[in-house]
């Protein structure tokens, strides 16, 4: 037998008739594998020792079982020659042999390929063999294996065919090229195309072209890929008014119209050459036959462009993060630009304020003193007369709590007690301490009314301390209120937000302002609303400047107007604060200009950085609230803030 064949089968079986049955089936694969016969064990092993000493390689082995003929034990001994390891094993028996469990065990363990039992059925060995082999070749021969198509399974060595060269392809796109540089990688791509092209052109793919040359028009369609062999090309965008402006600009190695050539959309951006450019300009048509040419060139060309969108991907990265940086720049130049109109108001009310505290702090001064001499008169009535002093102590608790009496009323009571005790003086003094419905003084009033007198001093004395303890307590509270306020006010907005009751928060501010609404009158119309989730230090800002642009436009002896109310708007439920003052109001044309930055409508001599309402608005939009202006000139303005109840 001559060798002409790298593989070789071998059938195996003492029953001659089989051997040249076997042979007869064997012979459609004559072509690729030379063909074995042995009628015994010792026979076939000297075979395998043949085919060793010949280099060539079993790719299949059939061998009878019986029990004269152990062709089992024989296909499992091939497990130990190299040129038999790789070897696919049929096993053929009988189906009533006595080892057939041992035999099936054999083949789920992995050690036996198949099994077929006689009497065969036709065509079975055939597409035994067929299967066996394809598995052989497409496991041994990848690169080769297509040459076994037209004796072996053909769609199963296709798909292997496939399979591996996608294997190929994503081995050498993984490993081959990432070491490459950007310009190495380039040279190879633009060297293959230049192999390409240079047997045959008939496209013109391989161009030349002038500075000013367009290749790609924004917006507009593009169905061509351009890569630069020679030359710059800068690429524009334009930008909200129209105007075209330079993003990049790209030389020798990179890619034109990758983007818009892959995803079939418009061309992003305008590309046009600056100076004179060489490029090789491919269709989808001519790409096709040139990646089909050479199978190298596909992962070359993918790795190059994958590089180009990252490139382009890093740039838009880089510029997101410098975009971050101005805006986060801009951020804090407008928290200062807040904080310097916040202090520029704070130090223009603490004016008012501290002016408004000299008469607390005075009222306080003073009855210090009148305390100081009094405690010493109360401590001696109180060791000299019991009854006066449990009387003074009950004067004392009730000044500490009623509100002395008006003019009026202390002349109308007096007058009513004078019918009775005959004396306008007595009749005054009852009142003013709230004795009048006490008849044994009243009586004493008409039988001792000088020793009355003396006991009407003593207890004025009672009247007049407890009177100016709750004089001090109410000047401190004030003066409490109004600290609190200026403080809230000045505190750094680095808030968080809470619910709260929007109202108190507009006291507070009331309270600061109250040495220049002294002179106005301030009508509260509030409604019932419920805790509003905001930044209420941020709120109150805006309640500052509204209601400072409202008191500078009163007139003299003006009114203040706060309303609220719940509101619903566009499906949503709003809390809605107006701020109306009667003052000279704000002309029509300016209206839609307040709320600029740099405009003030405040008059030469009244303070304003004309940044107080953009400012409000800023705030209020964090809150998606937002203000609302109506005015009349020379009659009113109105105010109206917007926030929403449920966040």
């Amino acid at each position: 037998m001559t060798l002409h064949n790298r593989y070789a089968v071998l059938c195996l079986d003492n029953d001659l008739c089989n051997l040249d049955k076997l042979d007869t089936e064997l012979s459609t694969f004559q072509t690729k594998f030379d063909i074995h016969l042995a009628t015994s064990v010792e026979e076939g092993h000297d075979v395998l020792n043949h085919i060793g000493l010949k280099s060539q390689e079993v790719a299949l082995v059939i061998a009878r079982h019986s029990m004269q003929f152990d062709g089992g034990d024989f296909l499992i001994q091939l497990e130990k020659s190299p040129h038999t390891q790789s070897a696919r094993k049929v096993l053929v028996t009988k189906t009533d042999s006595e080892d057939i469990h041992a035999i099936l065990a054999a083949i789920n363990e992995g050690r036996l390929d198949h099994c077929l039992t006689i009497p065969l059925n036709e065509q079975e060995l055939h597409k035994t063999v067929v299967k066996e082999l394809t598995t052989f070749v497409i496991s041994v021969e990848p690169n080769e294996i297509l040459r076994y198509s037209g004796i072996l399974d053909q769609q199963r060595i296709l798909r292997a065919h496939i399979d591996h060269k996608m294997h190929s392809y994503r081995a050498s796109f993984i490993h081959d090229f990432h070491d490459l540089s950007d310009s190495d990688l380039a040279e190879r791509v633009i060297g293959a195309l230049h192999d390409f092209f240079g047997q045959e052109d008939e496209t013109r793919a391989v161009r030349s072209y002038s500075a000013e040359h367009l290749l790609t028009v924004e917006g507009q369609e593009n169905q061509f890929l351009w890569f630069i062999t020679e030359g710059q090309v800068a690429l524009y965008k334009k930008d909200d008014l129209g105007q075209q402006r330079e993003v990049v600009r790209h030389s020798k190695g990179n890619i034109i119209g990758g983007m818009s050539f892959v995803t079939g959309e418009s061309s992003f951006s305008t590309a046009m050459t600056l100076t004179h450019t060489e490029v090789i300009k491919l269709d989808r048509d001519v790409f096709t036959q040139v990646m089909h040419s050479n199978t190298e060139l596909l992962p070359l060309f993918t790795n190059l462009l994958l590089r180009h969108f990252n490139r382009r991907l890093q740039r838009s990265i880089n510029t997101k993060i410098e975009l971050q940086k101005t805006l986060e720049s801009l951020e804090s130049a407008h928290q200062q630009l807040i904080e310097r109109e916040k202090m520029a108001m704070l130090g223009q009310l603490v004016a008012g304020v501290a002016h408004e505290l000299n008469n607390p702090i005075a009222a306080i001064l003073r009855g210090a003193e009148t305390l100081t001499d009094r405690i010493d008169e109360i401590i001696a009535i109180g060791t000299a007369t019991t009854p006066t002093y449990e009387l003074g102590s009950q004067i004392l608790a009730q000044a500490k709590q009623a509100q002395p009496l008006s003019t009026s009323e202390l002349r109308s009571r007096s007058k009513q007690l004078q019918e009775t005790v005959n004396d306008r003086r007595i009749a005054k003094r009852l009142v003013s301490l709230n004795l009048q419905q006490n008849t044994q003084l009243v009586e004493k009033a008409l039988q001792q009314p000088e020793q009355l007198a003396k006991e009407l001093r003593e207890l004025e004395s009672f009247q007049l301390t407890g009177a100016t303890l709750r004089s001090i307590q109410v000047c401190a509270q004030r003066i409490a209120d109004m600290v609190r306020s200026l403080k809230g006010y000045a505190r750094q907005d680095n808030e968080s937000y809470q619910y709260v009751n929007v109202h108190d928060g507009i006291e507070d501010t009331l309270v600061i302002f109250e040495n220049k609404l002294k002179r106005h009158k301030v009508v509260k119309e509030y409604g019932q609303l419920p805790d509003i989730f905001c930044l209420p230090i941020a709120l109150q800002q805006v309640w500052t400047n509204i209601i400072a642009n409202a008191v500078d436009a009163l007139p003299e002896q003006g009114t203040l107007t706060l309303c609220s109310e719940q509101q619903e708007k566009d499906g949503v439920m709003y809390g809605v604060f107006r701020f109306t003052d009667n003052g000279c109001g704000i002309p029509v044309e300016q209206q839609n200009s307040i709320f600029e930055l740099n405009f003030t409508t405040k008059k030469e001599g009244n303070f304003g950085l004309g940044i107080g309402l953009s400012v409000c608005q800023q705030i209020l939009a964090q809150h998606n609230g937002w203000i609302e202006v109506t005015s009349e000139p020379k009659k009113f303005t109105t105010m109206s803030v917007w926030l929403p109840i449920n966040q």
